[in-house]
C-alpha cells in the first residue's frame, strides 16, 4: 500500500463553482496553471498539513451538477509562506483570484497544464476513484450511477492511491492534447 520513500504523490483540491466562474469569465481558461495558494481554513485548505512536498502534483477539481471535472495539473517546485513569497509572486503571470482570504502558503512549480473547466472525470472513473490516507484507503461516497451527489469528500486537500492519480493525468494530459486553449504562461507586457 505505501510508495518508497520520496516518491511523487498526488493530491486533489476542490474549487468552488463561484471561483471556476470568476476565472473563466476573467480570461483564465487555458492558462497554464504556475501558482496554488493554501491556508489554515476548510474554505482555503493547507497543503502542507496535507502532506504536499515539492515533487507531488495537486490536481484542482470542480464538482458542478453532480459531475466532477479535473481543472488541470500543477507540479510543486517550492512551497513558500506567503509571507516570503512577494518576490516570487511579482515574477510570476497574476493569478490573485487563487488567493482568497488568510493565506499562508504559495505553492509555486513550472507551467503546469492548462486550465481547463470542460474536462469531466467518467463515471465508471468517478465510481473507483480512489484516496489514500496513513491509515486505509477510500472511495468517495455518496456517488450514485456514475454522479457526485455531494462533494463533502473533496473538501480539502487528499492524497490519491496512484491508479487514481494515473488516470486522472490521462485525462489531464488528453484535454491538453486535443486542444484546451493554449494562452501565454504570462500576460503581455506593455512596452516603456
Amino acid at each position: 500500500m505505501s510508495e518508497p520513500a520520496g516518491t511523487p504523490q498526488s493530491f486533489t483540491t476542490l474549487w468552488t463553482n463561484d471561483l471556476c466562474r470568476h476565472l473563466a469569465r476573467g480570461g483564465y481558461a487555458g492558462r497554464r496553471l504556475r501558482v496554488l495558494f493554501g491556508g489554515p481554513h476548510q474554505s482555503l485548505p493547507s497543503f502542507r498539513l496535507a502532506g504536499v512536498k515539492p515533487g507531488d502534483r495537486v490536481f484542482p477539481v470542480r464538482v458542478h451538477r453532480t459531475r466532477l471535472h479535473v481543472l488541470g495539473r500543477l507540479k510543486v517546485a517550492r512551497i513558500i509562506p506567503y509571507g516570503e513569497a512577494a518576490d516570487e509572486l511579482a515574477k510570476l503571470p497574476d493569478w490573485s483570484p487563487l488567493e482568497g482570504g488568510c493565506v499562508s502558503e504559495v505553492l509555486v512549480g513550472p507551467p503546469g497544464t492548462p486550465l481547463d473547466f470542460g474536462t469531466t472525470v467518467p463515471g465508471e472513473l468517478l465510481e473507483r476513484l480512489t484516496y489514500r490516507s496513513r491509515r486505509a484507503e477510500r472511495r468517495l461516497r455518496f456517488v450514485e450511477d456514475g454522479r457526485l451527489m455531494r462533494s463533502i469528500g473533496l473538501q480539502g486537500v487528499y492524497r490519491l492511491a496512484p491508479e487514481s492519480a494515473a488516470e486522472l493525468g490521462r485525462l489531464v494530459d488528453a484535454a491538453a492534447a486535443a486542444g484546451a486553449p493554449a494562452a501565454p504562461t504570462a500576460p503581455p507586457v506593455s512596452p516603456g
